[in-house]
């Protein structure tokens, strides 16, 4: 028997409750209906009842609402429900055991001003990229400051109760949503056995950019908000997937104690051959597994574990050649084919690396990275149905899923890869290394070629993050 009846998720406007219902709705046996106690309409815009239950019928028996969804869903039932929805209900659901709680939190400011701008456009949804709307808006202090008034109160109310009446809920942050195994789980709690392998990717994410570019009063809000250190003000949004460890990537030299973690389209052939010369070309070690991995460090007390950093701008360029424009067995065909169509990316039908002389020339190279690039920033929002492939998802957000196992001793820089790696060398006893080779990127040439500020611009604007993190300049 389960241990719910029904489910509510708690949210707010603008939390990416439309995104978390529509997974929700994904697993076979539950079915969220919309926000059922909002006071303008019942379940969703233009629906006149859920159930067959009417509005003016859930605004004279809101309880008789829940009882409904309860005994008529199929499967396991529930809706969302805001600060402002109402209190009758709010007052039956929270004492509820048999009621399974969601809370699902976004950072306010984010909310705020997502609330602003789907006011200002009319857009509160997008499922076509195509479609997207965008507006700078004013940030209202006053306003904020209700807007913070009326979520901590209503926080306080639920948390307060859950304690007293001895429940806990299934917390979500924003950022989770993207994440496929929280969402298993939120099924787990919810008592179905149903599973997903993929997230829902109808709903798209609305407005990607930094605060400072959303609003026209940027300085005036860090000025109201100079004593409230949470929002982190300047941050980069971060709307890629979460990531772990990868570790059957990891690549450890054939019996000396250093450990690579690579990251895909870095100079990942150069620094293998380089562990494999260190030990006079034995074959290095890879395939590991956390097992395999654990007896390894354990082997080697005085292991080294580091990494390599490529400039951003060059590990797109790489792949972009290796892996869109290139035929080759490493290539993504399907992909390439999507950018086509779907994108407007300008690849020739024919393979350019192979046959340079057939019409492709730096001018078509230039314009169709630069389209590439416009495609990486979209898809590292959100805001395409393709995957964020990790050859060109962004180098921290691959170091922060590694971190859950390992964390590299050293981060070395690709153009600093001789100095580096030779005081890493070092570090194990040694005191002779083999040579690097003066050019670790096969495809510098041809981005030298194309370089101007507008390819800078654009590689800056997909891989900020990275740009911030590790302290990389103009890629010239």
């Amino acid at each position: 028997m389960s241990r719910f009846d029904y489910f509510v998720v708690f949210a707010e406007m603008r939390t990416g409750s439309n995104f978390l219902e529509a997974n929700i709705n994904s697993f076979d046996g539950l079915t969220c209906h919309g926000e059922a106690f909002n006071p303008h309409f019942v379940g969703f815009p233009n629906v006149d009842n859920i159930l067959g239950v009417t509005r003016d019928m859930r605004e004279a028996d809101p309880i008789g609402l829940i009882n409904t969804i309860k005994t008529k869903t199929q499967g396991l039932g529930g809706f969302r429900f805001f600060n402002n929805h109402d209190a009758r209900a709010l007052a039956e659901i929270l004492p509820d055991p048999r009621c399974a709680k969601i809370v699902l939190t976004r950072n306010p400011i984010d909310s705020y001003v997502s609330w602003k701008i789907a006011k200002a456009t009319g857009q509160w949804k997008l499922t076509n990229i195509k479609h997207a709307r965008s507006s700078q808006v004013k940030f209202d202090a006053a306003e904020f400051e209700q807007h913070m008034a009326d979520l901590q109160a209503f926080q306080v109310t639920l948390l307060n109760t859950l304690q007293k009446s001895g429940q806990t809920a299934f917390f979500v942050a924003y950022e989770d949503l993207q994440d496929v195994d929280v969402m298993n789980g939120l099924a787990a709690f919810l008592g179905t056995e149903s599973r997903i392998d993929a997230l829902d990717k109808k709903l798209k994410k609305q407005n990607p950019e930094p605060l400072e570019d959303k609003l026209v009063n940027f300085d005036a809000m860090a000025q109201a908000l100079a004593r409230m250190d949470r929002f982190n003000l300047n941050r980069t949004p971060n709307f890629e997937p979460r990531r772990g460890p990868n570790v059957p990537t990891f690549i450890a030299a054939p019996r000396a104690p250093l450990l690579y973690l690579p990251l895909k389209s870095g100079p990942v052939d150069v620094v293998t051959d380089w562990l494999s010369q260190l030990d006079d070309g034995a074959e290095v070690l890879t395939k590991f597994s956390q097992k395999s991995l654990r007896q390894w460090k354990s082997a080697y007390t005085d292991h080294r574990t580091f990494t390599v950093l490529r400039h951003p701008l060059s590990r797109a360029h790489a792949v972009f050649c290796d892996r869109i424009l290139s035929t080759m067995n490493d290539s993504f065909p399907e992909i390439r084919a999507s950018l086509i169509k779907q994108h407007g990316v300008p690849i020739p039908k024919f393979d350019p690396l192979r046959d340079p002389d057939a019409g492709y020339d730096m001018d078509a190279h230039k314009t169709a990275f630069l389209a590439f690039l416009g495609f990486l920033k979209k898809n590292l929002a959100g805001q395409t149905s393709l995957r964020v492939d990790p050859a060109w998802a962004s180098q921290l957000s691959l170091l922060q899923g590694m971190a859950d196992f390992t964390i590299p001793d050293l981060i070395v820089r690709e153009d600093r890869m001789g100095h580096d790696l030779a005081i890493l060398a070092a570090h194990i006893g040694r005191e002779t290394m083999p040579g690097i080779p003066e050019v670790t990127d096969p495809h510098a040439q041809r981005l030298a070629e194309i370089y101007d500020a507008d390819i800078e611009a654009a590689g800056r604007d997909v891989y900020q993050r990275d740009y911030v993190a590790f302290g990389f300049g103009n890629w010239a």
